[in-house]
């Protein structure tokens, strides 16, 4: 029996190749982003020699195609990258979530040849990405987007704005959802490559936001901004399948910072219930806080197999949408929950900013928003099965 369970591999255990990444890149979060973590939390605002050393790492396109001056690896290990910067950092970590999941994915899939030639090797070495589909009446309601694209010439004109547009304030290099026939509905929706020096296109009011603080987070104006034809990305009209299938793979990625969050806090929770003494001894002895230690360090692996999951069947080709609603889904509530409880184990100092969870807990409130909410993936799950 034995000799049988040691050949059945876990579904979390990596290739060798993934399994140096995550090193890595826990090694570079513990010894560049942990100490400027703090700073840049109240500060809002990447560091930005951070900046240039997440392109220094590879870590700005690391599933992007070596002849793209890419890192050529694969999206799992993007997966476990996503998860280690997030634990110490979730503002770093999805930093390079969007470029990876939603930016670099968009081009490797959708662009011509084209595009990707011209976008994908400075995605992969200096510059940074932004996906702009949201707008203040556009958020659940996707393709209910106001944002025009009307063809004149050579260029389309595109004119609207665009909101919680996440690394909007280092970005040169967004992806523009707008409709090029509004008459046809979510089928006019056209995915626009646009750059931050074309003239019309601007980044303009920055949130002051309660958690991942230091990710900027911005509105984005286009005043008759000129784009040319060649900078459609995929098909004219076929924007809303760029949108629908990046975003699919972006929740894995979502889905990966909220267990990195979930793993951050619960590692700061269980070594300091293990010093914390109280009526002469650790508190890691009473039976109610092993208990919570318990759930919580099942609840993140669970959580953290369902993402593995999920990204293990976008790689082979599989149908992973319904596995990504509720690889995210669950994600985003374990980090809620696991950042709560740790708060809770820290007693007094865990509503203080001295200790770092109170930070976990702050940033784990985005992930039942943002790239889908809880309840859109509950609706994309229910429908599923029903189907």
């Amino acid at each position: 029996m034995n000799q049988v369970e040691e050949k059945i591999p876990s579904l979390s255990q990596l290739t060798e190749d993934e399994q140096m990444l995550k090193e890595a890149a826990a090694d570079f979060a513990a010894s560049a982003i942990k100490p400027l973590v703090e700073e840049m939390d109240e500060k809002a605002q990447l560091d930005p020699k951070l900046v240039q050393q997440f392109f220094e790492m590879g870590l700005m396109g690391i599933d992007v195609p070596e002849k793209y001056a890419g890192g050529g690896g694969t999206f799992m290990m993007s997966i476990v990258a996503i998860e280690q910067i997030s634990k110490v950092d979730a503002s770093a970590g999805v930093f390079m979530d969007v470029q990876n999941t939603l930016v670099n994915n968009a081009f490797v899939n959708y662009g011509s040849e084209e595009l990707k030639q011209k976008y994908l090797p400075q995605l992969a070495t200096e510059k940074v990405g932004a996906y702009c589909l949201s707008e203040a009446g556009s958020g659940s309601d996707a393709f209910a987007l106001k944002t025009t694209a009307i063809e004149d010439g050579d260029d389309y004109v595109l004119n609207g704005a665009k909101l919680w547009i996440t690394n909007a304030k280092e970005a040169e290099i967004f992806i523009v959802l707008a409709n090029a026939n509004p008459s046809a509905g979510y089928k006019g929706i056209t995915a626009f490559v646009v750059e931050k020096k074309m003239e019309g296109f601007s980044v303009s009011k920055k949130e002051n936001k309660l958690g991942i603080r230091a990710s900027s987070t911005c509105e984005i104006l286009l005043e008759d901004c000129r784009v040319p034809k060649e900078n459609i990305l995929g098909e004219l009209g076929k924007g809303y399948k760029v949108a629908i299938e990046t975003l699919n793979e972006g929740r894995i990625g979502i889905g990966a910072q909220m267990v990195g969050i979930a793993q951050g806090a619960f590692d700061a929770a269980l070594a300091y219930v293990q010093d914390r003494k109280q009526f002469g001894r650790s508190i890691s002895e009473f039976q109610g806080v092993q208990f919570q230690l318990a759930e919580m360090a099942t609840d993140i692996e669970t959580a953290r197999l369902l993402v593995y999951n999920a990204a293990r069947m976008k790689m082979a080709g599989q149908n992973f949408l319904k596995e990504a609603a509720m690889a995210k889904y669950r994600a985003s509530e374990v980090a809620e929950k696991v950042s709560s409880m740790a708060v809770d184990l820290f007693g007094g100092y865990g509503y203080v900013k001295e200790y770092p969870v109170e930070k976990y807990y702050r940033d784990a409130k985005i992930g039942k928003i943002y790239e889908g909410t809880t309840n859109m993936q509950l609706s994309t799950i229910a429908k599923l099965l029903l189907r």
